[in-house]
């Protein structure tokens, strides 16, 4: 109630002051303004306030609920707005960086640095792509070298040797020691792939023939034994001029050994010979003597400075011409099984001990027949004799020999085409032998080698030799084998991406 009479009270304050202010009105219009001050007197004027108050509330309570459903409807509108003038905000900065970027070009340091950076990354890549590409023809061009080189100097050990042999014979043929034969070359640098270049040992092997008066008698071990158990045993035989007296012929055929002995010289059992049985060992420092004592009368004496060195079981030569390039020659001995080309040979492993008396039996003479009918038969372009150098001058394990990766491709040189061997196909042969555990021997057991090859009876028909055996029996050794060939193929994987 307090602020209607407060208006009331505002309204009787105007309505009092307003004769003072309009004292000149005239008499009429006073009248009705008396009026209008006595319905104000009376409770007419006070129900008509009423109602003008009630009409102003109502009037508020309708404007306050417009208000709430605006506000309502009026929130969605204002996150509209503001989208809406985000992305006026952002149209501006863009249209400011446009026109920021007009004015200013971009910096083309960044564009430049960006660009070498590729540029950079190509060039490293094509940097070693060329690299390796370098690398591979220099390794292609290295074996090329090396297998002149290699076939020049062969054609020279053979000539020396065989001069050197010549003065032997001579000397001998007369003498109840053991006739040097022509030499066999064998190994790596006669068969044409010697994975050492200059540095190559030049091996050949001696056949000796007993001397007059004299025979040899094989006793053979079994196959594949290490250290072997193969001997050679010396026997005497009747030397006696032929007599038309067959009566003290036949005395003296049947004299006892040990008669026989008595009569004739018998320097090889006496020098050469352990017992009864021919001496690797004793035969080697024999075989020493003579070429140093025979040096100065081959017609090489003078172009080769000559030095022995040292072996138990075979004859090692220095040779360094006046260039002080050296050239290594070792000659092995040999007693030959019947006519075939299977030898006993006075090589043993240097990291066993083996008796002198023990021989081992040796394909290489067949093994270097081979690869010579494989040569008559090979096209130009065949990269068989290039793989097996590349494959054993990577080596660096100690369960995968060179013997092994020969071994393979003779395998694969005797099943196929010559010029169809790749060094992936020697690689995958001998990852399916590892995986099996097994890699038969080439010559021992093999009933399909060529025609030229001969071997004796007894190995006719007979068993084939694993030469992973080792690998079957220790987990070790063949878990380093598998060690080994993932390494070697890593080391050739380039140049199998170009076909060699």
């Amino acid at each position: 109630m307090a602020p209607r009479r407060a208006l009331v009270l505002l309204l009787l304050s105007v309505i009092g002051l307003m004769p003072m202010v309009d004292n000149e009105r005239d008499e009429a219009t006073r009248e009705p303004m008396q009026q209008h001050v006595e319905l104000l007197n009376s409770g007419e004027m006070t129900r008509q306030l009423q109602e003008v108050e009630q009409r102003n509330l109502e009037q508020r309570s309708l404007e306050q609920s417009d208000f709430a459903w605006g506000a309502l409807l009026f929130a969605p509108l204002k996150q509209w707005q503001f989208w809406v003038v985000a992305g006026g905000l952002v149209l501006l900065v863009g249209l400011c960086l446009g026109l920021w970027k007009r004015i200013h070009p971009p910096d083309s340091s960044d564009e430049q640095e960006r660009s070498s950076s590729i540029t950079e990354e190509e060039d490293d890549k094509e940097e070693r792509e060329e690299d390796f590409r370098d690398e591979e023809r220099l390794v292609r061009e290295n074996i090329r070298r090396s297998a002149q080189s290699v076939a020049c100097r062969r054609r020279e050990v053979e000539t020396l040797v065989g001069d050197l042999l010549g003065v032997f014979q001579e000397r001998l043929s007369n003498s109840f020691f053991p006739v040097p034969q022509p030499a066999i070359g064998v190994g790596s640098a006669f068969e044409g792939w010697s994975p050492c270049g200059h540095d190559a040992v030049y091996s050949l092997l001696v056949p000796l023939k007993p001397s007059r008066g004299h025979a040899f008698r094989l006793e053979l071990g079994t196959a594949g034994d290490v250290p072997a158990k193969h001997r050679v045993r010396v026997e005497l035989e009747c030397t006696c001029a032929k007599d038309t007296r067959v009566k003290d012929m036949l005395c003296f055929v049947h004299q006892p050994q040990e008669a026989l002995e008595r009569n004739q010289d018998s320097s090889l059992l006496s020098n050469l010979c352990t017992g009864r049985y021919l001496d690797a060992q004793k035969t080697a420092r024999w075989f020493q003597d003579l070429v140093s004592s025979a040096w100065q009368e081959m017609p090489h004496w003078r172009r080769y400075s000559l030095r022995v060195l040292p072996s138990r079981r075979s004859c090692k030569l220095e040779l360094t011409d006046a260039s002080g390039t050296p050239l290594l020659v070792e000659m092995l001995f040999g007693v030959q099984q019947g006519d075939s080309d299977v030898f006993l040979s006075s090589q043993a492993p240097e990291a066993i001990f083996t008796p002198g008396t023990m021989w081992a039996e040796s394909y290489g003479v067949a093994e270097a027949k081979f690869f010579s009918h494989v040569a008559r038969q090979a096209l130009p372009d065949s990269v068989h004799l290039r793989c097996l150098q590349l494959c054993t001058s990577t080596l660096a394990g100690t369960v995968l020999s060179s013997y092994t990766f020969k071994t393979v491709v003779m395998h694969l040189l005797n099943m196929r085409a010559v010029s169809a061997i790749q060094l992936q196909d020697v690689l995958c042969y001998l990852r399916s032998c590892l995986e099996e555990k097994r890699l038969d021997h080439f010559i021992f057991g093999n009933e399909c080698l060529p025609e030229a090859i001969v071997l004796p009876r007894a190995m006719q028909g007979a068993a084939l030799l694993n030469l992973f055996q080792c690998l079957v029996q220790d987990p070790e050794a063949y878990a380093k084998a598998l060690c080994e060939f993932e390494e070697l193929q890593g080391r050739l994987t380039g140049l199998l991406l170009f076909g060699v």
